[in-house]
């Protein structure tokens, strides 16, 4: 049976009570469970929790006071922004901002269709006035209240669309985390060359690095010359390019300075060392300006293979002594050209890319796939959790 029919099955000639959220419900406040410690460690076992997106701000070691939410779940309100969170684990909260929301009777009203349904309202942020929402408005919205049996089906299809996108998520990511370490494993690996095997020598002994001119964010159009801002070295590009994110007025990139198709654009500019030296090689038709945070790298080196080489440990160990540290770190020409690179033939480093190639796609479609099907996931459970509480109301 397709989905939609099962759903129309299971309401159909469904009697519906509706009934304010405050008649179905009983909220407690947090004073109780307040932590009173910012000592936070993982070592901790007790979660302090929020209502809002970080939900869990970290894990304390006071025993006292403590939710338990393991034997009797609950729902988490904050008072201020209506964002809430289902909770069945035990816990202490943050703030005093927050109601600790309940069933007024299980055996008639089951609390997670209630968590299920409030999700359907919109959001009643009241800015500036600091209104307990709760009161004021939340729990006089009225609740569509279905026989129970009914409201536990609508509660097991729902908890197993999130489970499915939950397992999907961490199927996901678990398998991004092993393929970026088993990418960084080759990465490193490949660049691990014998003295004797092969000709080592300086960046700057194989090539010629030039700064860029400065141009700010403002200087950015949505058409004309192309131009990789030094930002968006960290943001958008990767291993190579053939197009620009943006472009800048064509009479001002006569004033700046350009790399050619082929060279390797690196930024030497960054909030922490580890930002640095990372390097894009430059494989569009024609040239583009580079901010003055960012060195355009010739040489007759593959482009592909001294960008990969700039992503190595072996690299950034060399380099990470020329970085001057502050509010933001750089390095100059000089210490970016001391850096040893090996260089094997042509085709070796050919080779090389490919391997790699190869890899960065696979990290790159899991990385894509993750908020995709996060997405696609998040948009079927609201499609039948609509389909599943957009009770009509009969006008009396």
């Amino acid at each position: 049976m397709r989905p939609t029919k099962f759903i129309e099955k299971l309401l159909k000639g469904v009697e519906i009570n509706w009934k304010p959220l405050g008649e179905v419900t009983e909220y407690e406040q947090p004073t109780k469970y307040l932590v009173r410690s910012t000592n936070y460690s993982d070592k901790f076992t007790i979660p302090v929790l929020t209502a809002g997106k970080t939900f869990i701000l970290g894990y304390t070691d006071e025993t006292d006071g403590i939710f338990n939410a393991s034997k009797n779940p609950v729902v988490i309100f904050d008072d201020f922004t209506t964002a809430n969170k289902w909770v069945d684990f035990d816990f202490k909260a943050k703030s005093s901002a927050m109601k600790m929301i309940t069933s007024a009777d299980e055996s008639k009203f089951n609390l997670k269709y209630i968590f299920h349904w409030l999700n359907t309202l919109p959001r009643d942020l009241v800015y500036g006035d600091h209104k307990r929402q709760w009161i004021s408005s939340f729990a006089k919205k009225e609740i569509p209240i279905p026989p129970l049996d009914t409201q536990t089906e609508i509660v097991r299809i729902l908890d197993s669309l999130t489970l499915l996108t939950t397992e999907l998520t961490s199927e996901l990511t678990s398998e991004l985390t092993a393929r970026k370490k088993q990418y960084k494993y080759y990465l490193d690996q490949l660049f691990t060359f014998e003295d004797n095997q092969d000709e080592w020598k300086t960046l700057g002994e194989v090539g010629e690095f030039i700064r860029g001119k400065r141009f700010v964010k403002t200087d950015i159009i949505s058409h004309g010359y192309p131009c990789i801002h030094y930002g968006e070295m960290y943001t958008h590009y990767n291993i190579w390019a053939k197009k620009t994110k943006s472009f800048i007025d064509n009479e001002l990139a006569l004033k700046l300075r350009v790399a050619n198709p082929g060279d390797v654009v690196i930024v030497a500019a960054g909030e922490t060392i580890e930002d640095i030296g990372i390097g894009t090689a430059w494989l569009g038709d024609t040239n583009v300006v580079i901010h003055d945070a960012c060195f355009s790298y010739k040489s007759t080196l593959n482009p592909k293979y001294v960008s990969y080489f700039l992503r190595t440990k072996l690299f950034h160990e060399q380099i990470k002594k020329y970085i001057s540290s502050g509010k933001i770190s750089a390095i100059n020409a000089n210490g970016l050209k001391k850096a040893r690179i090996p260089i094997p033939p042509p085709a070796e480093q050919s080779r090389i890319v490919a391997i790699l190639d190869k890899f960065d796609v696979i990290t790159n479609s899991i990385s894509e796939e993750l908020p995709w099907e996060i997405e696609l996931h998040k948009q079927r459970y609201d499609y039948y959790r609509k389909l599943l509480l957009s009770f009509p109301k009969l006008e009396v």
